[in-house]
């Protein structure tokens, strides 16, 4: 599978895409969940992308290196320049690089058919609030996003208080998001998904 100049997965395969802090090390229980998730993603044949960097960027794709045993699927990391380098996340199959924010985060959409957005800073919500959007205003459509991890029940919950109680957004909008505690259940709902775009594409 290559990455063309507009960041298209040409053969189509089914692709995930992990969202999730830099900062974040291995001994934390964040960044075994996403190995442990991206490694399942790999044991079904599954593509990868990811923004290439340290923390969960690196757990997602040495998990999904550990899982991809027969070589049969991606590992992509989308990387963007930054003044102050930081280290590539290991066990990358291929690289592409991005001089500003909005190039690559399209480039993530064209290549997702389901998100995943583990814990992280501004840079994550960035990620997921443009994907929101998109999803929202049917831009894109049929792309899930699955927020992984404790802390996005809280932003759930500061979403309906404040911009769903004051009709910022409509009680749709928060169907276009799925909690998920742990890998297991955001497994379940990326494996659901793969099997519909099979059914579609067979």
């Amino acid at each position: 599978m290559k990455v063309d100049g507009e960041g298209r997965n040409r053969k189509k395969r089914f692709c995930v895409a992990i969202y999730g802090s830099a900062r974040i090390e291995k001994r934390d229980t964040n960044w075994t969940m996403v190995y442990s998730l991206a490694k399942r993603i790999a044991e079904e044949g599954m593509d990868l992308v990811t923004g290439g960097g340290p923390g969960l960027m690196d757990a997602a794709s040495e998990g999904h290196y550990a899982g991809d045993i027969g070589k049969k699927s991606d590992s992509i990391g989308l990387q963007i320049k930054m003044p102050k380098e930081q280290r590539d996340a290991l066990h990358l199959d291929i690289k592409k690089e991005f001089h500003t924010f909005s190039k690559r985060l399209d480039s993530f959409i064209e290549l997702a058919n389901i998100v995943v957005v583990a814990p992280g800073g501004v840079g994550t919500l960035l990620e997921l609030l443009y994907t929101w959007q998109l999803l929202q205003v049917k831009m894109m459509s049929d792309v899930p996003i699955i927020l992984l991890g404790e802390m996005w029940s809280h932003f759930i919950r500061w979403v309906k208080e404040w911009p769903l109680n004051s009709h910022f957004l409509d009680k749709e909008d928060l169907n276009l998001l799925f909690l998920a505690n742990d890998s297991g259940s955001a497994f379940d709902v990326i494996k659901k998904k793969q099997m519909e775009f099979k059914e579609r594409n067979n």
